[in-house]
Parts: structure tokens; sequence; C-alpha cells
């Protein structure tokens, strides 16, 4: 790679994951959260279930954000709203840090803290499909898989930035202290990195793509999402069912799983926290290693044996709780290169699957209706269907993993040259 990409790459890259650790470190704390926004006289099952409630709000929020940001992004210019959406996720998480308890103001600390939670969506709604779309247009062609998975891994290490802050956490520190108070250091942080990550974009620079096209006069003069709702429906639904998928890697087998397994199996936290390490870990490094594949494979045949890891790794991982835990970590990581494997495909089908006028707005939508529709519902739904039987959680990511496999074989085959770059005179004068 030239100076230029290794520094785009490197900047888009760490940008990303430290936003998006602001976005998924309430996860690591759900239990001491719950404990502290809501009644006490309250079943523990169902402070828990109404934690990852607002949780899942900060999902249903991302359409609103995505959309307006990607309209933006299609007309103005990618880096713009690639850095701004910084900005909005930075301060809504310096907030929570701040924000008093129960104890202290009643029902309008869950409220205040649903309120902040629903702003983090709202910014997320544009990082990630903004990411992907910026990263691949800045990337040389045959490249795009191995630039998108190294997004997808700076996005994936944020995850792993939580991981590690938590597990940090429970090893120094008693629950007693983390739930005194110790527990708002990580937001605090998070707003910290937030303002780190938007001063690294202040170097960025508008990508090739996006540039021809406003020389060629092919931005968009109709508003981009009419053009994708009418003339690539298609796209849309096979790029919808593939973001269900990795709403499963990422939502179940990553973020609350560490949770699942101390309530559901009784794993200590401190060991659930390491293993969960280890398979953020694998998470962020297979990314990178599968995208590299697809550019060489194609993505039709690394889609089958990917999911098929996570499936198989994803049962592995919770019967190992069940039967041996004293393997939790192998399983773990295996379970994150399965995770892995699975998140990469869906940000390549959708690059592949839009064209550059409205590719940020094709990707966005798509992308941010399914996670407020799957990743909303998720974490209510396997907490509830976990209450049911302790392997449900592996039963939901097996049924969605194989919907995700069907959508990519169902998705149009890319024209030859339509990767990250797209021939721009055959697509923007067509």
């Amino acid at each position: 790679m030239t100076r230029t990409e290794i520094r785009t790459l490197s900047l888009a890259s760490l940008g990303g994951a430290l936003e998006f650790y602001d976005f998924v470190i309430f996860v690591f704390f759900t239990t001491v959260i719950g404990k502290l926004f809501f009644a006490a006289s309250l079943p523990d099952w169902v402070r828990q279930t109404q934690t990852f409630g607002i949780f899942a709000a900060g999902y249903l929020a991302r359409p609103l954000g995505g959309i307006v940001m990607a309209h933006f992004g299609d007309i103005r210019g990618r880096k713009r709203m690639f850095t701004l959406s910084v900005l909005l996720m930075a301060i809504p998480t310096l907030l929570i840090g701040f924000l008093p308890t129960y104890q202290s103001i009643g029902i309008a600390a869950p409220l205040l803290l649903l309120a902040l939670r629903i702003m983090q969506g709202i910014a997320i709604g544009g990082e990630a499909p903004g990411g992907w779309v910026f990263v691949a247009e800045h990337a040389r062609r045959g490249r795009v898989g191995f630039a998108v998975g190294l997004l997808t891994g700076g996005l994936s290490f944020g995850i792993l930035l939580g991981s590690l802050v938590a597990t940090v956490l429970n090893i120094a520190c008693t629950p007693t202290q983390i739930s005194g108070g110790l527990w708002r250091i990580p937001f605090v942080l998070g707003g910290i990195f937030g303002f780190i990550a938007m001063f690294l974009r202040r170097w960025l620079e508008e990508t090739p793509v996006f540039e021809e096209l406003r020389l060629r006069a092919a931005v968009s003069r109709e508003l981009p999402l009419r053009i994708v709702l009418r003339d690539y429906r298609r796209a849309i639904t096979t790029s919808i069912l593939s973001t269900w998928t990795l709403t499963a890697a990422i939502v179940v087998v990553i973020l609350m799983t560490p949770s699942l397994l101390q309530k559901l199996f009784h794993i200590v936290p401190r060991d659930a926290q390491m293993a969960n390490l280890a398979g953020t870990a694998t998470l962020c490094i297979s990314t990178v290693l599968i995208g590299a594949a697809i550019d060489r494979f194609g993505i039709r045949r690394i889609a089958f044996p990917a999911s098929l890891l996570l499936i198989a790794a994803t049962y592995g991982l919770y019967i190992g709780a069940a039967s041996m835990p004293s393997a939790l970590l192998p399983l773990y990581a295996l379970a994150g290169i399965g995770a892995g494997g699975v998140v990469v495909l869906t940000p390549i089908l959708m690059i592949q699957a839009f064209p550059p006028p409205v590719r940020f707005s094709g990707v966005s939508f798509s992308y941010n209706i399914a996670y407020a529709i799957f990743g909303g519902i998720t974490p209510l739904l396997v907490s509830w269907l976990a209450h049911l039987s302790r392997f449900a959680p592996a039963h939901y990511v097996a049924v969605v993993s194989a919907l995700g496999l069907i959508a990519i074989f169902a998705a149009s085959t890319p024209r030859k040259g339509q990767d990250g770059h797209t021939s721009l005179k055959e697509r923007s004068e067509s």
C-alpha cells in the first residue's frame, strides 16, 4: 500500500474503534447499570431485561442518524459526515459518566439514560456505513475486501477495548467499588476517546470516487434514498438479511454472551470477561484475513465455511460452558473467528450492491433499518428465550446465520469492476 492508503486506513480504523468503544461500553456494565438505574424491588431478570431494552434503544435510533448523514454524504461528501458522527457520539457518552442514579433522582435516572442512549444511536447510525464506504472508495481495485476488513477490524477493536476496560476493572476492583462509582470511568474515557477520534479524522481526505462524481457533475440531483427505494429493492432485501446475521454475531456472541454465561451457567464474571476478551481479539484479526480472502476467492466461496464455523463455534461455546468451563477461553476464541467471518461479509456485499451516487444512502438505509429492527429486538428476544432454554442463544445464531447465507447467494452478482470504485462512466451515466 502507498503511504496515503496506510494513513487513510489507519486513521479511519482507529477513529472507528474509539467511536464503537463509546457505543458498546454500555453492554459490559448492564448488571451494574440495572442495579443502579432501576428500582431495587424489581426481580433481577426484569432489571436486566429493562437494561437491555435501553441498550436496544440505541439501535432503534440508528436509522434517523444514518439516513440523514447518508443523504448529505451522497450530496456533500463522505468525509464531513464521517467526522460529524464522532462528535455526536462523544457528548452523550461523556454525560452518561456523570448521570445521577435511581437512588438520587428516581424514575428520571433511567429516562435520562434512555435519552442519552438514543443520542448515541443517532451518532452510530452514520459511523459504520460511512466508514465502509469511505475506505472502499479509497482502496485500489482488488483490495476493497482487505480495506473493508481492516475497518471492520477497527470497529471490532472498539469492542475489544471495551471488553479490556471492563476486564481490568473487574480484576482490579470489587463489585462494591464498581457499583460505588468506578463504573463511570469507562464512560468518561469514552467521551475523551470520542474527541480524540474527531481530531484524527481532520487529517483524512475526501474519497477519489466522490471527487470524480463531483467533477463529472454525477452527484445525485434526485433524493438519493428515493432512488435506492425505487431501483434497488433486491439489494435492500439481501443487505437487510445479511445485516441480521451480523447483528446475531455481534450482539449475541460478543456483547450479550458474557452476561448470559454468568446468569445461565454461573460462570465467574472474571472468567467470562477474559474469555470474551479472547473472542473479541480473534474477531478483530479474522475480519482482516477474511476480507483479504474475499478479494482473492470471491464472497460466495467464503460465505458458506464462514457461516458454518459461526454456527458450530457458538454451539461449542454454550455446550462447553455447561459441561467444560475450563475450556471456555479457547471456545470463545473460536467463536470470535466465526463471528469475524460473518461480520465482514455484510459490508462487502452492500458495497457491491449499490453504485457510487447513492452508495452511502443504500448501505446506510439497509444496514440501519436492519439493525434497528433486529439489533433492537435481539437483546430482548434472546434474554427472554434464554429464560426458557440455556442454549436458546446458540439456536438463534444458527437460524439467523442460515438466513444470511441464503441472502448472499440470492444477491445479484456484481458487474465487472463493481467493487468500491465501480465503473463510474458506466454507472453514473446510466
